[in-house]
């Protein structure tokens, strides 16, 4: 999938959402009856308290050039409510693309993307504009059945002009919404003049980019679309990797149907007059309520949700989910609800990449050197999960002296009134307001920390110790594990239980040997070769640790006796001078 970033101004927007009435009512009804007790749970959090509270706080995260997760959120939703995806033609012409659709308002921005065909996304400067361009749509019809009137803002823009042949690529600036394959990251950071540049240009090639992060936002809109004609004031917010400043290009997009904002919930019943009534059936959960509500919107989004292919409604997991491939945009989505712990963990990640540049740029580099070597994987198994990872690089983090960041513990007790959130008996407390937060001066380097991480890792006391963010030390595992990661805010879980002792030593074994060669000149200084943009450079620093000859005899090392670490280093040495000297020669 490629993006093409072309941002003008042009014209205006909103957008009327038409309900849908589905013969599906018997299914609807019973999720009505049970969502009652769904709506009613406490919370521990003052909603007025904490909304004027937390109106300040970002207030004043903006005047120092940070916003809060909150605002992110805000602003990313008010610019998805203005926006249309349009399935365009791959010869259409820019220029009458853009004249057409400004007819109904001035256009903020646009930008065009390749998945299974050309799209663009157009966001308008009103809603306005969205209603004045869906009020001219033509509903598609068919021979053998009726098209269900439903009128989406995923739109298809037929016969309106094409380019000239030697026009049609020269004015858009397309760029991969993918990541690069490791082989161009490698040759990419072997040009870098240091390791610190070199960690710099990985997360630039990996994080994702303003168009990335605005199609998201969009798919969540318009699968709100079609959860408002059961729930009018719910909102569809992505969670994790998508906004917690650690995703990377063409990862998945996870949501959740957030019903904690309808209006009326935390409004005092009166003595007299209006509330609402409806006929409410018991149900045996919070669990089985979510589970009906999660049953019906993926059977509307299976029958109904225009690109949505592959729904599987996987609602006997830990945590239930409806799972589909968004084809338009290219994202493989998972839709949850009542999942507010994820929700904390993201605004807790978020905050700390916040906090200091450092963390995501190590994130990103430890990420991605684990990806290289198999120590994650896009598979389940008994992998070391990212998140897992991250956890241990801010744990890392928290272990420097001076810390880099903070305890969990201490943001916690920076908290104000409106930052109290308990949920299912889980203290979720810590501070939003970035102000509140005094780091210490630590002024080490990317490379002397990715250096230490390696360090730090490679000795560290997995048989008796356990990682723990909140305190922001080592403490004795509870339970018997390879390797123990104490989950943030539910703490009797291991977020970690999955993974077996012989990912375990493969970690270990790597992270030997990484530290080992970071350490030795001929990998950490910039090597010759590739001058010019003539030839490929001989991978140094960084690039180095990405080879993947490296992790060699590692996978088998309980079948079969492996050579010392530092033997199979220096053969690696050895062979790259013999690669450099016949590229002289």
């Amino acid at each position: 999938m490629r993006i093409c970033a072309s941002f003008r101004k042009t014209m205006a927007s909103s957008f009327a959402v038409c309900r849908l009435h589905m013969r599906g009512r018997a299914s609807l009804a019973k999720c009505l009856q049970k969502t009652d007790a769904f709506l009613h749970r406490s919370i521990g959090t003052d909603v007025v308290i904490a909304r004027a509270e937390a109106t300040r706080s970002d207030e004043s995260d903006e005047k120092n050039g940070r916003k809060s997760l909150h605002t992110l959120h805000m602003e990313r939703r008010e610019q998805a409510e203005r926006s249309v995806l349009i399935s365009c033609q791959s010869s259409t012409n820019e220029k009458k693309f853009l004249k057409y659709l400004s007819k109904h308002g001035e256009i903020n921005k646009y930008f065009f993307y390749e998945s299974y065909g050309v799209y663009a996304v157009v966001e308008f400067a009103n809603q306005e504009s969205v209603t004045s361009l869906l009020e001219g749509v033509a509903i598609p019809g068919g021979s053998h059945e009726s098209a269900v009137p439903f009128k989406s803002r995923l739109l298809s823009l037929r016969n309106l002009g094409s380019v000239d042949s030697s026009n049609q690529v020269s004015g858009r600036q397309c760029q991969p919404q993918t990541t690069i394959p490791i082989n161009e990251l490698i040759k990419r950071l072997s040009r870098e003049e240091s390791i610190d540049k070199q960690i710099s240009s990985l997360t630039e090639a990996y994080q994702l980019t303003e168009e990335n992060s605005r199609l998201r936002f969009l798919v969540c809109s318009l699968l709100k679309d079609i959860a408002t004609a059961y729930f009018p004031e719910c909102t569809i917010k992505p969670f994790g990797s998508s906004v917690n400043g650690f995703g990377k290009l063409g990862c998945d997009l996870d949501m959740l149907l957030d019903l904690d904002s309808i209006s009326g919930r935390n409004v005092k019943l009166p003595k007299s007059g209006l509330s609402l009534e409806y006929q409410m059936k018991r149900a045996n959960s919070e669990r089985a309520v979510t589970q009906s509500i999660l049953s019906v919107i993926g059977e509307c989004v299976d029958q109904f949700g225009p690109g949505c292919v592959g729904v599987q409604k996987i609602l006997n997991a830990r945590c239930p989910l409806v799972r589909f491939a968004h084809q338009p945009s290219g994202f493989q989505c998972d839709l949850t609800a009542n999942n507010r712990v994820a929700m904390k963990s993201t605004e807790l990640l978020y905050l700390y990449g916040e906090l200091d540049p450092r963390v995501r740029s190590l994130v990103f580099t430890v990420r991605c050197w684990a990806r290289a070597h198999g120590v994650t994987s896009s598979i389940p198994g008994a992998w070391i999960t990212n998140f897992s990872l991250t956890v241990m690089v801010l744990f890392f983090l928290q272990r420097r002296s001076p810390p880099i960041i903070p305890t969990l513990d201490h943001l916690r007790d920076l908290a104000g009134p409106a930052d109290k959130s308990v949920i299912e008996g889980n203290d979720c407390t810590f501070v939003s307001d970035f102000n509140k937060i005094q780091l210490q001066s630590n002024t080490e380097t990317l490379e002397q920390l990715l250096g230490e991480f390696f360090e730090f890792y490679a000795t560290f006391p997995f048989s008796r110790m356990s990682i723990n963010i909140r305190k922001g030390k080592e403490q004795n595992k509870p339970e018997v594990a390879p390797l123990h990661i104490q989950n943030p805010f539910e703490t009797s879980l291991n977020v970690s239980k999955n993974v077996n002792a012989s990912q375990l030593d493969r970690f270990v074994a790597l992270c030997q040997e990484s530290a080992w060669l970071l350490q030795q000149s001929e990998t950490s200084t910039p090597r010759g070769g590739g001058a010019g943009g003539e030839g490929a450079p001989t991978p140094w620093g960084l690039a180095t640790l990405l080879l993947p000859s490296q992790v060699a005899g590692i996978k088998s090392r309980k079948k079969r006796r492996r050579e010392p670490a530092s033997e199979r280093i220096k053969g690696l040495l050895e062979s790259l001078k013999n690669k450099n000297q016949l590229k002289k020669s």
